[in-house]
């Protein structure tokens, strides 16, 4: 009788372990397949063979990365906050006036500035790379040859700003917006000019680590800024001309420090002054200008879309000031996935430049991680205080109602725009390019169509525009993810030495 169970008791034991070492060879083979995917570097760095050094690879690189994410989204956040102060005394002067400040900064004011940014943008792969492959002495050229083609921009974007009244009267904006923005955007256009010089200095500074002087520098103009403001706009009450007054002046003086500092001979070989080269080479340096201008503006001119969309809408003047708060908010935190960007887009830049694939891998890694933790706990923020917040940028209880209602919809987006900038590491490998076209796709063939069928068609309102571009910027996301993931990191090493 015991011998009779033992051979059943032996089959099932041989069983159970046959199934357990089946189990553990999927493990394996899943854990050997993840990790297989961060190759060693073609200069002789070990590969990553297990868990131990996939976290020991992974802590170092979070502690690069955060070096400059942590100064670079303080950076931006303070730089951002320049405008979304100055919105928070609008909506304390007027509905009107909130809304002409709101179109002038969200539209033109966010076209100019996607453009010069995006222009300025290719230092982050010139720079980055030529300072990874140690070409020390080719930042300050790059720089020069940046601040060349940005201030030419300005000249041209300036006609934009003569004649904002009778562009936005043309594309059926409401007169009394149009007209109070044409005022407004005029006053506004020293701050074009401020642009050409910030940007390329910026990303000169941020190629070299020179992170925390601009942080520095920033968060001073910000504490100036929001004392002249209250004092210009509400206790002197000069409004809108007070806010166009404080704001020029703000990012002039942010220029201008930003300047003195490199040409003080902080920088040793990066700067040794004017030259005569920023003039050579131009037409290819512009070809880069624009294909990452292209890639920058198409995104950030897709959330213009909705402030114009809202101003076709019953009552525009409160559907503006709603979609205006909305993406005040919403800009905030992109402002934290763009500071992480510049930071990503600087590790992988330098790493490609110095022939360092598989840290340019993990870089990227770390941030996307961190992006989409950083969205998720703004939206859950957004989500509980959802009836609280809005009275903190307006007083009409109509926009307060709108912008609760549309909570929702913006912590969807907080959550995928923290983490879509992060994957636009085109800008320090190189991909401008191909990242427009997607871009077109996505945003504009996609994303907006859609959004109008659900706004018009099925009578969404606004919340049908935005649900048609969240709609766009998940594929965007998920086509930009998959780029990522099928990318020859060994092969952008081998391109980074021809960009520079």
């Amino acid at each position: 009788m015991e011998k009779g169970n033992k051979q059943p008791l032996l089959s099932s034991l041989e069983r159970d372990e046959d199934k357990l070492h089946s189990l553990s060879g999927r493990v394996t083979t899943t854990t050997t397949s993840f990790f297989a995917t961060f190759k060693a570097d073609s200069n002789d760095i070990p590969p990553i063979t297990g868990v131990r050094d996939f976290f020991r690879e992974f802590y170092s690189e979070f502690k690069k990365l955060w070096y400059l994410a942590g100064p670079a989204i303080f950076t931006s956040i303070c730089q951002y906050l320049l405008g979304g102060i100055t919105q928070l005394f609008c909506g304390h002067i007027s509905t009107i006036a909130q809304a002409a400040f709101s179109v002038e900064d969200y539209v033109l004011g966010l076209f100019s500035y996607g453009a010069m940014l995006g222009m300025g943008s290719a230092l982050e792969t010139l720079c980055g790379q030529a300072y990874g492959a140690r070409h020390i002495d080719m930042l300050g050229i790059y720089m020069q040859r940046s601040m060349v083609i940005l201030h030419m921009t300005a000249l041209i974007f300036m006609f934009v700003y003569i004649f904002a009244e009778q562009i936005l009267n043309l594309i059926g904006q409401s007169p009394e917006i149009s007209k109070a923005t044409g005022k407004f955007s005029i006053w506004m256009i020293p701050q074009l000019f401020a642009f050409a010089g910030i940007f390329p200095v910026s990303k000169f500074l941020q190629a070299q680590s020179k992170i925390m002087v601009m942080m520095v520098i920033s968060a001073v103009v910000l504490v100036l800024h929001t004392l002249f403001s209250w004092l210009l706009m509400l206790k002197l009450g000069w409004g809108l001309v007070g806010a166009a007054v404080v704001l020029n002046a703000s990012w002039w003086v942010i220029e201008i420090s930003q300047f003195l500092y490199v040409v003080s001979g902080t920088c040793g070989r990066a700067w040794s002054g004017f030259s005569w080269r920023a003039f050579q080479n131009l037409w290819g340096f512009v070809r880069l200008s624009l294909a990452s201008a292209l890639m920058l503006c198409l995104e950030m001119w897709y959330f213009m879309v909705l402030i114009i969309f809202a101003g076709y809408l019953e009552n525009p003047k409160v559907s503006v000031d709603a979609m205006s708060i909305c993406m005040n908010i919403l800009g905030w935190a992109v402002m934290v996935a763009v500071g992480l960007n510049a930071a990503i887009s600087v590790r992988v830049s330098n790493e490609l430049g110095a022939g360092h694939p598989r840290s340019a891998q993990i870089s990227l890694f770390v941030a996307v991680i961190s992006g989409f933790l950083m969205g998720l706990v703004f939206s859950l923020i957004l989500i509980f205080t959802r009836d609280q917040y809005p009275s903190l940028f307006s007083k009409d209880k109509q926009v307060g109602d709108l912008v609760s209602a549309l909570t929702p919809l913006l912590a969807i987006s907080l959550t995928t725009d923290s983490i879509q900038p992060v994957l636009s590491v085109a800008i320090g490998a190189g991909w401008q390019g191909v990242v427009a076209y997607v871009n077109i796709a996505c945003y504009y063939i996609l994303g907006i169509p859609l959004g109008l069928i659900l706004a018009y068609k099925f009578d969404m309102g606004i919340k049908g525009i935005w649900w048609g571009m969240i709609s766009g910027t998940v594929v965007q996301t998920c086509v930009i993810f998959w780029m990522i993931y099928k990318t020859n990191w060994n092969n952008e090493v081998s391109k980074s030495c021809k960009v520079i």
